[in-house]
């Protein structure tokens, strides 16, 4: 997998990026990526609704945006925090792959 997409993703995010203090600001990012969390969410909660649990192509299309909207958030709470998205990314498949190892991908709590 190539690893290095992430950091290159990550650094044309940081060229769009126009908030306060920005480079000492993980709280502008953490509301944003929440407020587009819950934007995902409330879509979904629509399709189940409204459109009986049908993700029709029109609903497909507004969910990538509100993702993509989730990814460049994450890509600027990762550039505050100094982190690599890179890094972010083998981290997290390391922690699922010990994970489904140890059979412990079900469940709760974050040291399983």
């Amino acid at each position: 997998m190539k690893f290095n997409n992430f950091d290159k993703y990550q650094n044309s995010c940081k060229k769009t990026a126009v908030y306060p203090n920005i480079g000492k600001n993980f709280i502008y990012p953490t509301i944003g990526l929440m407020g587009e969390a819950g934007e995902v969410a409330n879509k979904i909660k629509k399709i189940i609704r409204d459109d009986n649990s049908i993700i029709t192509k029109e609903k497909k299309e507004e969910l990538v945006y509100e993702l993509g909207d989730m990814m460049w958030y994450i890509a600027q709470l990762s550039t505050e925090l100094n982190l690599k998205l890179s890094d972010v990314a083998k981290k997290n498949l390391e922690k699922l792959a010990l994970r489904k190892k140890r059979n412990t991908l079900q469940g709760s709590g974050d040291h399983r």
